[in-house]
Formats: structure tokens, sequence, C-alpha cells
């Protein structure tokens, strides 16, 4: 094979390589859906069942918040305080968010209406 072919096919194969790469991390992270309003409600799903205990690791958040007056706040209680806003009050819409989760009691909640929005898992 001539130089002039091999140069070009060496960068195809390192670029499909790059690319499976990518492709199989995405894949092998769990999905978690978390959908907050339109009304007082609040949920955290994997595979349509309600999450209530999980591995360590890392996880991809997807939040469906369908109120402008509600947000997705995920907090770890025992285990070290850990707090992130997901979704803002204002927005309404689909966010994603990739989150590493470490060992300890999780809550889920909106933090307008936390004492009527939430929910709680175990990370083990």
């Amino acid at each position: 094979m001539s130089r002039r072919l091999l140069v070009p096919l060496a960068g195809i194969a390192a670029a499909l390589a790059v690319a499976g790469t990518a492709f199989s991390q995405a894949r092998s992270t769990p999905k978690l859906v978390g959908t907050v309003g339109p009304g007082f409600t609040i949920k955290l799903m994997k595979s349509g069942v309600k999450v209530r205990s999980l591995r360590a690791g890392t996880y991809k958040f997807v939040i469906s918040d369908k109120s402008s007056f509600h947000n997705f706040t995920l907090e770890r209680e025992i285990g070290g305080k850990i707090e992130k806003h997901l979704t803002g009050t204002a927005f309404t819409g689909s966010k994603t968010a990739i989150v590493t989760l470490k060992r300890g009691k999780w809550k889920y909640y909106c933090s307008i209406h936390e004492s009527t929005m939430f929910g709680f898992f175990t990370v083990k």
C-alpha cells in the first residue's frame, strides 16, 4: 500500500476508535428519569420503577421539569452533605446531568416546597 493511502486510513481508524469508546461510555451510564410538576409531585424512576436503592457510581439524570414554580434538587444527607440543583425554579423543559453518586442517604426534592415534594433513596 502506498504511503498516501496509509495516512488517511490511520486517521479513520483513530476516529472510529474514539467514537467507539465514547459510545460505549454513554451506553453504560445508567439513566434515571426525574419528573417535577406540573402539580405538587416529584418522582425519580429507573426503568419505570421508583428509585429506592442504587449502587455507588455515575448516573445520567434526565429531568422533566413541568412547572415554572418548582425545581429538582438532589442532596446527600448522610455521608457528607452534597447539594445539586438539577433544574431551576423558573425553568421548564428537560435537562440532562451526569452525577456521581457516593454512598449515603440521598434526597430529591423541590427546594421551594420541600416539606411536601420529596423522596429518598440509598446509595450502597
